[in-house]
């Protein structure tokens, strides 16, 4: 049998139902509240992001002639991305075995990391010790002796890329083969770096050449761009226009306050006679014209300020010609 609700119990429930609704309009949303990291902070903007890519597409040109001229093959280099990424976003697109480099760059006193996948470096040290340009166990690691075979290849990447950056005038000098385990303390893991990734093709192969520049470099490469960008960018019409219309508020001209047209005899004048008083055919009480540089501007009246000479501005009356520029 279904229970019956009387009056009493149905207003209790309204009650209730309302005040539930009400106590939950009544409480204040919940803020979320994150911590900030001033190392995460700074994104590259678009013109310099492209400017940026520009710069080092004429590396990755520079490096394949560079390279291809020393190994005596077809060598090409070409720019994949530029990005803005954390040293530990960079570690963890490594390859399981990758060959890392250090390259100390001054005088700021820091370390650029280098990285090279084994697909290019083994052809290359085949190259240089005389072979066809075969590649080799990738599984494998780098031997001492291959390594110093293949310093020389990497100096050559630290000097093109010196010559790429001199606009700060850095030098990049080329430190030595790094471990993976050593390499994760060359820079901060969640500090951002400049990145970049290129493609490297050889005959028979391709691989990666990676490499992550500090931020305290990288700020300073995109400060100079910044620069530069701001001094090269064409300025509108209008930005032009009030550019020029903020220094002429400084600029100074010269004022005139006359009546002009006040026609005299020739014999008046010529009586003239130190202690003459000339009439004029004019009220003393009528306002004069205020001139800026002969050009006539508004009617005043002559009034003085303390020991100064001054001008009251009755109305504006610009010459014909200037009245779309008032």
């Amino acid at each position: 049998m279904d229970k019956v609700l009387n009056q009493e119990e149905i207003d209790a429930m309204v009650r209730q139902a309302r005040g539930g609704q009400a106590g939950a309009a009544s409480q204040p949303a919940q803020q979320v509240v994150e911590p900030w990291d001033i190392r995460q902070a700074g994104q590259i903007g678009s013109e310099q992001m492209r400017a940026i890519n520009q710069l080092h597409e004429v590396f990755a040109r520079n490096l394949t002639q560079a390279v291809g001229a020393y190994l005596g093959i077809a060598f090409d280099c070409s720019l994949v991305s530029a990005e803005h990424l954390t040293y530990r976003e960079f570690l963890q697109r490594l390859p399981e075995t990758p060959y890392l480099a250090s390259c100390d760059l001054t005088p700021v006193g820091a370390v650029a990391v280098l990285q090279l996948d084994l697909a290019v470096a083994f052809p290359v040290i085949d190259l240089l010790l005389g072979g066809e340009g075969k590649g080799g166990d990738l599984g494998r690691e780098i031997t001492e002796i291959e390594e110093q075979i293949l310093e020389s290849v990497m100096r050559i990447v630290c000097r093109e890329l010196q010559t790429s950056w001199q606009a700060i005038a850095l030098e990049f000098k080329y430190g030595q083969r790094e471990s993976v385990a050593h390499a994760q303390r060359l820079m901060v893991p969640e500090e951002k770096n400049l990145c970049l990734s290129l493609e490297v093709k050889m005959e028979e192969t391709r691989g990666t050449l990676n490499l992550a520049i500090p931020a305290v470099v990288s700020n300073a490469l995109l400060r100079k761009i910044s620069a530069d960008l701001s001094y090269q960018r064409p300025r509108s019409p209008v930005e032009a226009r009030r550019r020029i219309e903020k220094r002429l508020l400084n600029a100074s001209f010269r004022v005139e306050l006359s009546t002009p047209n006040l026609p005299l005899f020739l014999q008046d004048l010529a009586d003239l006679v130190p202690g003459t008083v000339l009439s004029f055919p004019r009220s003393p009480f009528a306002p004069a014209f205020l001139g800026v540089e002969g050009v006539r501007l508004c009617s005043a009246m002559p009034v003085r300020v303390n020991s100064r000479r001054a001008a009251r501005v009755l109305s504006v009356e610009p010459a014909p010609g200037l009245a779309g520029e008032l």
